[in-house]
């Protein structure tokens, strides 16, 4: 699976709102500063968040962007779903969806297994979890093994 810079920066920027929950709008600014993204690019990716319901925002001296809902409430895989879309297609298809002949019948029910266990691991950690680093300990397993097979 391939997570790309915009995936990548949403789900930061999400992190920085985050972090502010409790201190009010935070300016696209700040955001694009903490995290080191380009401003032009946040702006379009908040523009993303805010329109499938995730963050809210004020234009003003006293505006700028927060959650919408606490951030135990939202996962990794909602702000990812928000910026990119599904989480694991195959040729902009769901796995579910899929039909293969012959030899590569049973294909579709790796596609399947994929997108479940990357649902499990991104829908399982909320921007709370992150903040206080308390990444779920399954997950946490997982990303403290080594990649022994380069790609």
């Amino acid at each position: 699976m391939r997570v790309s810079a915009k995936a990548d920066y949403a789900v930061r920027a999400a992190i920085e709102l985050a972090a502010g929950h409790d201190s009010g709008p935070i300016k696209g600014e700040q955001v694009a500063d903490a995290q080191n993204i380009p401003l032009r690019f946040l702006e379009n990716i908040l523009g993303d968040l805010r329109h499938h319901g995730l963050i809210e925002s004020r234009r003003g001296a006293e505006g700028g962007y927060w959650l919408s809902r606490p951030p135990e409430e939202i996962t990794i895989g909602e702000v990812m779903r928000a910026a990119e879309g599904p989480l694991a297609d195959v040729r902009g298809e769901r796995p579910d969806e899929l039909e293969y002949a012959g030899a590569a019948e049973p294909l579709r029910e790796v596609w399947v297994a994929l997108r479940n266990n990357v649902r499990g691991i991104l829908d399982n950690v909320t921007l709370a979890d992150v903040i206080a680093d308390r990444i779920p300990s399954g997950v946490k397993e997982l990303g403290k093994k080594p990649d022994l097979r380069a790609y």
